[in-house]
């Protein structure tokens, strides 16, 4: 893939920058759709932080006052010297897409996903089909929900971009950028028109997403290969499709899922686990449990997988009861057989866990990958009960 690649190759010298001092409201016409990401400079002209569209749009922050350095991230810093494998890996950790490329000491540039998958596509993984990464079943709103509906949804989940409905059939497409375009860049009136027709102001947070989303709706077949694929994102400016298959919406496909693949390359001949963990506090003790139950998920099906890595997605809606908090985890499996999801949420890491790591252990042993050896599976699903986990959280 690109697996004898390096940061050099690709990065991007030009990057843009705005003083840590700066508020929100002096950065807006800054970040558009290729400049998802700001580089973050103290007074002195040296690098501190990014300051991404995604942060400002969760914050709630009034722009008007609020400084960058109140809302800008570390992000991780690359060298030019640097695996392209291993950006991917840092940009899945961080959450950070566009990365600061340094050349010693200096900053010398900017590495986008985008520069990562065009790179990796060239060669023979382009013509994976899309199928193979894409995350099935997406979150999908409806014309007639409002905009304030979308940001908790995209806050709530973890999302960035959700497919558009209208009487079950696919009309659009909304993301982040949209919300920003219509809700956070200053405008000239304080209401908004509904493209719909209804012709009336409203608030902007009350509006209907049929108001702001992008339309039409570009999209791609579950056999459309990779390198058409992100083709088509470019010539559209967008970072993600919807996925259709007999006019219904079957996944979506992201720069994530094009990056989690890339982050595996070359995998050591086993089984590896990789963290990315929100608001969400473990101590040694929870670390110790989870490595357990993952060495003990590696044991059963290294031999079976190949090789392969697990993406552990954890997540705290910020509630808590007797000291637990209340945790959504996601499990990526994507392996040289295959690609597994699961998921759960729960009162405490590692409950929770171990109910995505069971579910993702049902996927698995259903799959067609195992349907060459029904014994091992059959085995293996004598661990699990039939009724499924009917608890309410």
């Amino acid at each position: 893939m690109v697996s004898s690649s390096t940061v050099e190759d690709v990065f991007f010298k030009d990057f843009v920058s705005v003083d840590e001092n700066d508020t929100l409201s002096n950065c807006f016409s800054l970040l558009k759709e290729e400049t998802p990401v700001l580089i973050v400079l103290n007074s002195k002209g040296r690098y501190k932080g990014v300051l991404t569209r995604r942060s400002i749009i969760r914050s709630r922050f009034d722009p008007s006052t609020t400084k960058v350095n109140t809302l800008m991230r570390s992000a991780p810093v690359i060298t030019v010297q640097d695996s392209l494998s291993k950006v991917a890996q840092l940009m899945l950790e961080s959450e950070v897409r566009e990365l600061p490329v340094y050349r010693d000491e200096k900053l010398v540039g900017l590495i986008t996903d985008e520069a990562v998958i065009q790179k990796a596509v060239i060669n023979e993984w382009g013509e994976t089909k899309v199928k193979e990464i894409m995350s099935k079943k997406p979150f999908v709103v409806e014309e007639d929900d409002s905009v304030a509906e979308v940001i908790s949804l995209f806050k709530d989940q973890g999302i960035s971009h959700a497919p558009v409905v209208y009487n079950g059939k696919p009309t659009g497409m909304i993301s982040i950028q949209d919300i920003i375009d219509c809700v956070y860049i200053p405008k000239e009136s304080e209401t908004f028109t509904d493209r719909r027709g209804a012709g009336e102001n409203i608030k902007v947070l009350s509006a209907k997403v049929s108001g702001i989303m992008s339309r039409p709706l570009t999209t791609v077949s579950p056999e459309t290969n990779l390198r058409e694929t992100i083709k088509i994102m470019a010539e559209f400016d967008v970072s993600s499709l919807t996925v259709i298959s007999d006019e219904r919406i079957v996944g979506i496909v992201t720069k994530r899922d094009f990056l989690e693949p890339i982050a595996q390359i070359e995998p050591k001949g086993r089984l590896l686990i990789q963290f990315t963990i929100k608001d969400v506090f473990i101590d040694n003790k929870q670390e110790k449990m989870i490595m357990d139950n993952f060495e003990s998920f590696e044991n059963r099906f290294e031999e079976k997988l190949e090789a392969g890595t697990l993406f552990v997605y954890l997540k705290s809606h910020g509630t808590s009861i007797k000291g637990d908090q209340l945790v959504h985890c996601r499990l990526h499996m994507r392996s040289r057989k295959g690609y597994f999801f699961s998921s759960s949420e729960g009162w405490g890491i590692e409950e929770t866990f171990r109910l995505a790591l069971d579910r993702l252990e049902r996927v698995i042993l259903k799959s067609k990958t195992f349907q060459a050896d029904p014994e091992f599976a059959k085995t293996y699903l004598r661990r699990f009960p039939i009724i499924e986990d009917k608890r309410k959280f």
